[in-house]
């Protein structure tokens, strides 16, 4: 039978005492409404456990295991993920602007309506990696395949695209104003529920095959300095 979960609440934590609570062999911990700002959490092993309403701005969980973590209504600007084991995780209505994911490991995590504005994903595994109603303004997500995907709700405005492999894929309610888009493939997506504002047509060819409306098409021919009559 599995050990019950072990609630922490309202509790203000530094490194000291995480590592005693995650050595408790009490089970699963529920960090409710803690307060870890600025926070030395590395290399620790947060598997399964909760982050309820808790304050993360600017804690480090460099090369941490957080896999099959789950976060809700969490403030973590600025929060290091750097090199962290973060599969399976889920993550609901955080706020988790200029963050830092270089080289973590995202396979399988999901993001819902979380905030993520300027943040860094460079170099991160995301295979099976899923974002659903997110704000992704200025994040580095070059290289990252969406190839086939159905993306809901995603703000790319400004947001660094090179590299990133959109073939096949369902643009519903999503931004891409803006973006940086070298080398970036979109044969064959469905681009009519984005908006594509300020997009450069340098290289037609990476829409070879896209499906736009008839607006989007004029919006195109504007920057192309072309008047439909």
């Amino acid at each position: 039978m599995p050990t019950p979960a072990t609630t922490i609440s309202g509790a203000s934590l530094n490194r000291a005492q995480i590592t005693e609570l995650l050595a408790s062999g009490k089970g699963a911990i529920v960090f409710d409404r803690c307060e870890l700002d600025g926070a030395d959490c590395s290399r620790l092993d947060f598997q399964h456990a909760e982050f309820v309403g808790c304050s993360l701005v600017e804690t480090s969980f460099y090369a941490a295991n957080l896999s099959r973590s789950k976060w809700r209504r969490c403030r973590g600007g600025q929060a290091d993920f750097e090199s962290a084991e973060i599969v399976d995780a889920r993550f609901d209505a955080c706020d988790l602007n200029n963050t830092n994911w270089r080289r973590a490991r995202l396979a399988s995590a999901a993001f819902t309506e979380c905030k993520l504005t300027g943040a860094s994903f460079e170099e991160a595994g995301h295979l099976g990696l899923a974002f659903e109603q997110c704000r992704l303004a200025g994040a580095d997500l070059r290289r990252f395949s969406f190839r086939k995907a159905r993306l809901n709700g995603l703000d790319f405005q400004d947001a660094d695209l090179s590299g990133c492999d959109f073939r096949q894929a369902v643009f519903d309610e999503c931004s891409l104003r803006d973006a940086h888009l070298k080398d970036t493939r979109f044969d064959g997506a469905d681009l009519r529920g984005a908006d594509i504002a300020g997009i450069k047509l340098g290289n037609a060819a990476m829409f070879k095959g896209a499906i736009i409306s008839s607006r989007q098409a004029a919006e195109m021919m504007l920057e192309l300095g072309l008047v439909v009559a």
